[in-house]
């Protein structure tokens, strides 16, 4: 499965930079984000396309005004995403910058109206965003495009999951990728359960990964370690320039330690291989084998007290030390000399 020019699946994990609302209203800062995601290693940069009128609607009651617990407490809907969304004009322009630097680049529809746009700009997937996937129709609609959908799973039981999978799948389309995500903003990392990566794949037959919104690298490491093929975390160069979504997104230099850290863990967890490197046939030398330990005379009996299992590893392997006891030297040899086969009869 290819997502532009990335293809997932393999041993590196594809890491997306969530530019969201943190371009704070500037074209020249979303331009500037998608130069920093490249400076970061980043593999692609992600947009959401949306409008305060697509996603919502404009009306004062409690049900539209945000609560306790979360960063926006207080304000109404409609408000915030007036503040936090990206101008659809932006879009083209967005998406070329990311195509000079290097960059895959899609995004977050949140209604048809914003598909059949970024099909004009000929996004190469659509993520579904974890409060959208009760939203059938919205995936139904992405799905039938027959590109990539990455749905996160953020207030998603099983049940919900299983029926947006099969909302893809009934349009012909088993190019799905499931995220694991916790909806809070920034997330505790003990609420990460990124075990869920595994089980998340194997139970849906899909590819699995994670949208992060802790802070720092240890949960897209693990999440790495237990197979994640896609990982996305909110990036901004700077926090201290404010922004809706400032409080849970990583810094340019955080992001970059991030990616680091990921390229790293592939690295590490390698392949399952019981055969020796070059340098560790090396190390090998100074594993234990069979030494003459004192000067010994041909045709003397080879016993505890003329051999032993000692390093450096150049002698026979100790597993012979019962079979050459009682046997004897063919010529004399000196203390500190290998014992060879050749030298026993």
């Amino acid at each position: 499965m290819n997502i532009g020019t990335f293809e997932l699946g393999g041993s590196r994990v594809f890491i997306i930079a969530e530019l969201s609302a943190n371009h704070n209203g500037s074209l020249e800062n979303a331009l500037a984000h998608v130069r920093a995601a490249k400076e970061a290693g980043a593999d692609a940069i992600k947009l959401q396309t949306y409008t305060a009128d697509t996603i919502t609607i404009d009306a004062k009651s409690d049900d539209f005004r945000l609560g306790k617990g979360t960063l926006w407490e207080g304000k109404y809907l409609y408000e915030l995403y007036q503040q936090a969304y990206t101008p659809w004009e932006w879009h083209q322009t967005i998406f070329e910058e990311a195509a000079k630097c290097g960059l895959v680049c899609f995004s977050s529809p949140f209604d048809f109206t914003a598909i059949d746009l970024l099909e004009e700009l000929n996004a190469p997937a659509y993520k579904i965003a974890s409060f959208e996937i009760t939203d059938i129709p919205l995936i139904e609609y992405a799905a039938s495009k027959g590109k990539p959908v990455i749905i996160s799973t953020g207030v998603a039981e099983e049940e919900d999951i299983r029926v947006a999978v099969d909302a893809c799948r009934r349009t012909g389309n088993n190019q799905v990728i499931l995220l694991k995500c916790t909806s809070s903003y920034p997330a505790p990392v003990e609420e990460a359960n990124i075990c869920m990566i595994k089980d998340i794949a194997e139970r849906f037959n899909v590819m699995a990964g994670l949208s992060d919104h802790t802070m720092g690298s240890t949960v897209p490491v693990l999440a790495t370690a237990f197979g994640a093929k896609v990982i996305e975390k909110h990036f901004i160069i700077d926090r201290a320039s404010g922004g809706p979504d400032a409080d849970f997104s990583l810094n340019l230099e955080e992001f970059s330690a991030m990616v680091k850290a990921v390229r790293e863990a592939e690295k590490a967890i390698g392949v399952v291989d019981y055969s020796l490197t070059p340098k560790q046939k090396t190390g090998r030398e100074f594993a234990r084998s069979l030494y003459i330990t004192e000067d010994v005379k041909a045709g003397e009996i080879i016993s505890k007290e003329n051999i032993r299992s000692i390093r450096p590893g150049l002698g026979l392997h100790p597993k012979h030390y019962n079979e050459v006891i009682g046997k004897t030297y063919k010529a004399d040899y000196k203390k500190g000399t290998r014992l060879l086969f050749e030298y026993i009869q």
